[in-house]
């Protein structure tokens, strides 16, 4: 293990230092946009003001015969706008595929300090963040960059499961986790075949009755075990913890119930892969207008955080106060970006 004070020098002469703390920002959706389709990069100006990150996906559904066309969409599609408060992020191919070291070679000095994270598949332990962290320092440091690009684990396999704490300290360049449903049920041998949420089969049968009733099933949350896992290891290292894909574009309901499930259970956000699911991670992953109002009752009556006060006919004490910060802080961060939502929450 590395000295505290190594841990966070550049690993690259030249090299921009390591953030200490995570950059502020919004990130409720981060919405995947095909690069190689050129139709999808030209509504990137539109998504630009829609929603909070824009990321271009070189790995999963991109054809094998495309991939070096998405790699070069993305840098066109980078050069081509200004993102603002916008993040930028890309979804390279895995580290054992034959485009990864292309994508970095090419991406990072072609798009430079617009670039805010790389999203990395299938990590299975720290190793893989220590060989992209060198990389990426000596990348920054030939091309000249100002600032350090942040790295995005992808928690889909058994292994990276079983390692996620390892993988969270790994690096000071480590920006958050997302789960990754459908290539994590495949490497546990899970038999279902649907994109994250819930499965009809995974149920707890009540009780039966004396009377033969029929007995009620109550459906249960294939991912819970894991999405607490993730939380737990990105929230102790300081880390962003994100819900990842929900692939049933038809049930907008079973997309928001699954998105609410990641957000009361600590997730920042969630991928939008179609425009309708923008709306639905805006919507869950800001906090409730009457939460903030009464978070900040509690704040307001507890100005230090210590002792004990009665709200509403509830009591309310320093634990209550370090959840309602939690809830405040997040409603100045959407506040900072979304003037509509500012006025509802009073700030």
């Amino acid at each position: 293990m590395k000295t505290p004070r190594a841990f966070y020098a550049p690993l690259a002469i030249g090299a921009p230092a390591p953030y200490r703390d995570l950059p502020v920002r919004l990130e409720r959706m981060i919405h995947f946009v095909p690069p190689h389709i050129e139709k999808m990069r030209a509504k990137v100006p539109d998504l630009i003001n829609q929603v909070d990150v824009i990321l271009g996906n070189l790995e999963d559904a991109i054809p094998a015969d495309a991939k070096v066309a998405a790699r070069q969409g993305f840098i066109d599609m980078a050069r081509a706008n200004d993102f603002g408060k916008t993040g930028l992020w890309t979804r390279v191919n895995c580290l054992n595929s034959p485009w990864f070291l292309d994508d970095l070679l090419e991406i990072v000095p072609a798009v430079g300090d617009k670039l805010d994270v790389v999203m990395l598949p299938k990590v299975e332990g720290p190793w893989d963040i220590h060989y992209l962290d060198q990389l990426l320092a000596q990348l920054e440091a030939k091309a000249g960059l100002t600032r350090p690009i942040l790295i995005h684990a992808i928690l889909e396999t058994a292994e990276g499961v079983k390692n996620v704490e390892a993988i969270a300290t790994a690096s000071p360049r480590m920006h958050g986790m997302s789960l990754g449903p459908a290539d994590l049920a495949a490497s546990r041998g899970m038999k279902t075949t649907r994109v994250g949420g819930g499965h009809p089969d995974y149920a707890v049968l009540a009780d039966a009755g004396s009377d033969g009733a029929p007995r009620t099933a109550y459906q249960q949350d294939l991912w819970h075990y894991t999405v607490g896992k993730m939380v737990d290891a990105c929230l102790s290292a300081g880390l962003k913890p994100f819900y990842g894909p929900f692939g049933d574009f038809s049930d907008a309901a079973a997309c928001e119930a699954q998105f609410r499930n990641a957000f009361l259970m600590g997730c920042l956000g969630a991928w939008s892969l179609h425009p309708t699911q923008i709306d639905i991670a805006k919507r869950v992953f800001s906090p409730d207008p009457a939460e903030v109002a009464f978070a900040r009752k509690i704040l307001d009556a507890m100005p230090d955080g210590t002792g004990a006060v009665m709200i509403d006919g509830k009591m309310q004490d320093d634990a209550t106060w370090k959840q309602a910060k939690v809830i405040v802080d997040l409603a100045r961060v959407v506040a900072a970006r979304d003037p509509i939502l500012a006025e509802v929450y009073g700030l």
